[in-house]
């Protein structure tokens, strides 16, 4: 049956590529913008030109365009609407000009005012939530793929935005880089000016365009617009409907360039609930970045620390499988994407976080980048230490991805992670590998998007045979609908002990269509439908062992209030004992089956408002009993220096003996203060009575410098019935990026 699948799998993705490849012509013809006859890709809005001139004199930060370069500079203007309509030219009037010189690139810009009052935003930290803010946005495609690239931004406040892009359209907010920016606020409009050095980036020398793309968002008129078009159903942020970016000569050739970025580090910490001694820690490391060219880029750390990494979230986990928390260390994430989206949400090959997950990282190094147009390499090594009864173990990945067509591409991975000094008495596995091929397709409009991976898992005394993962996504976006299916095969015996499979051993068919309505004259912006039929299936025996038929209804009006309802039929076969409360004390057996439905509602207000607030609720069926819940989040922003927050979260399952009625609250309050866009403070307080934990995280971050930092941390831990204390530690931490 398997084989079958996959059979099929592969026969459906190739009709998808044939389909889609032959529906790459644009749907529209789109005005030239400029003079330029240069030969270049045929991208959607390869007509959509912007010059840039090397300045003649010096740019000065201060939001104020005076100098005689910007007067003289082109301005791309006349910016068309994305939302709430994709029709016209947008109401808000909005100037862009850009200039560069030997050592950086420069953009100006002018956002005018149609509505008096003041202009949203949240803080003045840095990479601020997009829908949160009244913003301007860049997103660069140093290398005219329309897939990978770099994306800033300034918030109305002067907040700075930094992230490194993939998949064509998505942003890792965690990668940072140095460059600056200066906002200026008017009656009428705001003004910024940033300059971004070359480098901090990485792109291919002697090219004399990129792609760019440049976008608004104003909260008040409730618009976002892009210079180039784009449609609706697409973020601004799709390199695939990007303008291009003309230079008045190519940017500069890198040769090698070198930073180094120490740390000095000091703690207390002392672990009260084992009765533990106080201890004394100091220390030191580094992060090192060797440009071997402006596109290769040579990563090394040496006794990382990364104790400075915001806290998760917690949460009530009702689920039967491990919960993903993403990568939040700044040494993973440059380039992360080659390494870390291998495989589907739920198969992943690769999963940096579980590396020092319970034994620190000695050191490590990371090679990533591009060689040559059309080819991406990333190599990674890491070596951790021995912990309790961990052996130090090697961490080793290497993964390759070749452009294909307009926008899609193969690729490759393997990972290898090594036991080192085995005594003979060890028990576990010495090794345990996996390598893997992938095909991403992405058609030059987007409509088309799909996936087709296959992995194999190398572990010791495993059965062979059932050592390998496949599975196949398909996407299909318009205005009015998305289309997706996918299919997901998972080995009894396949092991990514460094990926992230939280279940084994199934066939999952997944279906699932959208359908969106948009009225006219209306105080609705869209509504519309979403089902799905989500299957899993025992390869072995072809039973069903999951199945949720879903329903999903919502609204989207214009003064921003979304409202949402849900309903669920739920079937499991549980395959394993399972404590529907996850208290691991009583359980339902393997082999039980159970059904139920459930319905949610779900209400976000307004989030121009200085006062916000979401709250969802739901009642229904949960295994052999009921469950009644709600949830959501408070939010206060005092402009532009910070905000209060409460994120909420109650289940109350209602279970027959031995379980009885079991509660359980989350209450998350969290103060952030930023008192300039240097200096910022934040307080989260976490109480999970699943986990029986009362958690207090403080961290105080001052910016001394473009990327350099000191941090003071508090983090305590308590039983919550009597306040006793579990843990407690205050970490003194400095950084500095030498350049």
């Amino acid at each position: 049956m398997v084989n079958k699948f996959l059979g099929c799998s592969i026969i459906l993705f190739t009709l998808f590529t044939f389909a889609s490849l032959a529906g790459n012509n644009p749907a529209v013809a789109l005005p030239v913008h400029g003079k330029d006859s240069l030969s270049v890709k045929k991208n959607i809005n390869q007509n959509f030109k912007l010059h840039a001139k090397r300045i003649l004199g010096t740019i000065r930060l201060d939001g104020v365009l005076d100098e005689k370069d910007w007067q003289n500079a082109e301005t791309a203007s006349d910016f068309y609407m994305v939302l709430p309509y994709d029709t016209g030219h947008s109401v808000a009037k909005s100037e862009v000009k850009m200039a560069y010189d030997d050592k950086a690139f420069y953009l100006a810009f002018v956002f005018h005012d149609t509505l008096p009052g003041r202009r949203p935003v949240e803080s003045m930290r840095r990479d601020f939530t997009f829908a949160n803010n009244d913003n301007f946005l860049v997103f660069i495609d140093t290398f005219n793929d329309q897939t990978t690239g770099y994306s800033f931004g300034v918030n109305a406040a002067g907040a700075l935005w930094d992230g490194a892009m993939s998949g064509g359209a998505t942003s890792s907010m965690s990668w940072d880089c140095k460059w600056e920016a200066k906002t200026k606020n008017y009656p009428d409009k705001w003004v910024s000016e940033m300059r971004i050095p070359f480098k901090s980036i990485r792109y291919k020398s002697g090219v004399d365009h990129w792609n760019i793309q440049f976008s608004r968002q104003d909260l008040k008129l409730n618009e976002k617009s892009a210079w180039a078009p784009v449609p609706r159903q697409f973020p601004t942020a799709s390199l695939a409907y990007a303008g291009q970016l003309i230079w008045e000569t190519p940017p500069p050739k890198s040769g090698l360039k070198l930073s180094l970025i120490p740390y000095l580090f000091g703690g207390i910490s002392r672990n009260f609930e084992k009765q533990g001694a106080t201890i004394y820690k100091k220390n030191f490391g580094f992060d090192a970045k060797l440009g071997l060219s402006s596109s290769l880029n040579l990563d090394l750390t040496y006794n990382p620390d990364f104790s400075q990494a915001e806290v998760d979230d917690q949460v009530i986990n009702l689920d039967r499988f491990e919960l993903y928390f993403p990568e939040k260390r700044q040494f993973f994430l440059e380039n992360s994407d080659l390494f870390g989206n291998f495989g589907s949400s739920g198969i992943r090959p690769f999963f940096s976080r579980r590396i020092g997950l319970d034994a620190p990282v000695d050191g490590g190094v990371r090679l990533s980048g591009k060689l040559g147009q059309d080819l991406r390499i990333g190599v990674m090594d890491m070596q951790t230490g021995s912990e309790g009864d961990y052996l130090s173990r090697n961490f080793f990945v290497a993964t390759v991805q070749k452009k294909i067509f307009s926008r899609s591409n193969i690729g490759a991975i393997f990972v290898n992670k090594q036991q080192m000094n085995v005594p003979a008495s060890w028990n576990g596995n010495n090794y345990n590998r996996v390598a893997g091929l992938e095909y991403n397709l992405a058609t030059r409009n987007n409509f088309w998007s799909a996936k087709l991976f296959t992995l194999k898992s190398f572990t010791p005394k495993a059965n062979q045979a059932e050592e390998y993962s496949q599975g196949l996504n398909v996407l299909y976006s318009r205005t009015r609908y998305l289309l997706e299916l996918t299919q997901l095969y998972v080995g009894r015996d396949f092991n990514a002990e460094t990926g992230y499979v939280p279940r084994g051993d199934f066939l999952r068919i997944d279906p699932k269509a959208t359908l969106k309505f948009y009225p006219k004259n209306s105080s609705i912006e869209n509504y519309g439908f979403t089902t799905e039929f989500d299957n899993y299936f025992q390869p072995g025996t072809r039973k069903i062992s999951d199945r949720d038929l879903s329903f999903d209804y919502y609204t989207n009006f214009k003064n921003r209030v979304h409202l949402e309802f849900k309903a669920n039929y739920w079937y499991v076969l549980l395959r394993k004992n399972f404590d529907p409360t996850n208290k691991g004390v009583h359980f339902l057996s393997a082999g039980s089956s159970y059904h139920w439905g459930d319905a949610t509602l779900i209400f976000n207000s307004d989030n121009r408002k200085i006062f916000k607030y979401n709250v969802q609720t739901g009642y229904g069926g949960y295994f052999n009993g009921n469950r009644w819940f709600f949830q959501g989040k408070k939010f206060y922003r005092f402009q532009p220096f910070g905000y209060i927050s409460l994120i909420y979260s109650y289940n109350q399952l209602y279970l027959p003996e031995p379980w009885q009625r079991t509660g359980f609250w989350l209450i998350g309050p969290k103060l952030d203060v930023t008192f300039t866009d240097k200096l910022f403070f934040t307080t989260y307080v976490q109480y999970n009575k699943q986990a029986d934990n009362l958690n207090i995280n403080a961290r105080f971050q001052w910016r001394y410098k473009p990327v350099s930092d000191i941090f003071l941390v508090y983090t305590d831990n308590y039983f919550p019935e009597n306040w006793r204390v579990k843990n407690r530690a205050v970490v003194l931490k400095m950084t500095y990026w030498f350049n």
